[in-house]
């Protein structure tokens, strides 16, 4: 193994840890919708409200990141050996 693919495995490793505690940490969303249509519940959101300053859009944004730098980092451990030969 080359230094490069230890490196990207450890980064995998860590970026895969903090995506798990960031998903677990985060609350689920409800399933409501049928009931929303049958009461005529509000189409605003506390988001769309709050343009994403709440605890939950910022854990969704992080985790959003870290999930794109996580495949970047999965892509250049696979490909940039293919390139050394």
């Amino acid at each position: 193994m080359t230094t490069l693919e230890i490196i990207g495995g450890v980064a995998i490793l860590v970026l895969s840890l903090i995506i798990i505690i960031l998903c677990l940490s985060q609350e689920q969303k409800s399933q409501d919708s049928m009931t929303a249509a049958l009461t005529g519940a509000s189409a605003d959101s506390f988001y769309g409200k709050n343009e994403g300053r709440t605890k939950e859009a910022i854990l969704a944004k992080i985790t959003r990141t870290l999930s794109i730098l996580l495949f970047a980092v999965v892509l250049a451990v696979n490909i940039i050996p293919i390139f050394k030969k």
